[in-house]
C-alpha cells in the first residue's frame, strides 16, 4: 500500500446563510460500521493541470448539481488520508489504484437555493440524500478513515461558520 501514490483531490465545505454546511450520504458504499452510506462533504479528483479552485466548483456541479457558490476561504494545508485495505478488496477502483487522497479543502458560500441542489443531475449520482449540518457534527458523520480530516476541518473552519451564521 505504501508504494501507491495519493490521488490529488479537492473538497468543499458549502455553507448556507445560517452557517450550516452541506453533507451528503454516499450511495451504495458501506461505511466502516457496515451500514449503507456514510455522510460526507463533496470532494473529488483533480484533472491533470486543472486549477484547484475551478476543480472544486466543477466537483460541486457534478456531485450536487450546482456550482452556485463563491469561494470564501482555502485551508492552508494539504490534508491526507489512507484508504482502508478492505475498500480495495471489495473492488473500490480508486482504492485499488491509490494509497489514499491528498486534499485541498475550500470553504464556499452557497449563493443558490435548496431547490438548486440536484443529486439526480448526474446519470450516476454519488449521493442519495443531503442535508445541512452544524460544522461540529462533521467528525461524527464521517466514515472512520475520514474522521481526522473532518475534525481538522471543523476546528479550522469553525470561526468562518460562526461568521457566516451571524453568531
Amino acid at each position: 500500500m505504501e508504494l501507491k501514490p495519493y490521488r490529488l483531490n479537492v473538497g468543499a465545505l458549502l455553507f448556507n446563510d445560517a452557517g450550516l454546511v452541506l453533507v451528503a450520504r454516499r450511495a451504495g458504499m458501506p461505511n466502516s460500521e457496515g451500514a449503507a452510506g456514510g455522510w460526507q462533504l463533496p470532494q473529488g479528483g483533480v484533472d491533470e493541470g486543472e486549477d484547484l479552485r475551478a476543480a472544486v466548483l466543477r466537483e460541486l456541479a457534478e456531485e450536487i448539481g450546482t456550482a452556485k457558490a463563491e469561494i470564501v476561504a482555502e485551508h492552508p494545508d494539504w490534508l491526507t488520508y489512507d484508504f482502508p485495505p478492505e475498500l480495495a478488496e471489495r473492488g473500490f477502483r480508486i482504492a485499488q489504484r491509490y494509497r489514499g487522497q491528498k486534499q485541498r479543502w475550500f470553504a464556499l458560500r452557497f449563493t443558490g437555493t435548496d431547490a438548486d441542489i440536484r443529486l439526480d443531475a448526474d446519470p450516476h449520482p454519488e449521493f442519495d440524500a443531503w442535508r445541512w449540518a452544524r460544522i461540529e457534527e462533521l467528525p461524527g458523520l464521517a466514515v472512520a478513515f475520514k474522521r481526522d480530516i473532518y475534525a481538522a476541518l471543523a476546528r479550522d473552519f469553525m470561526p468562518l461558520a460562526r461568521r457566516l451564521g451571524g453568531a
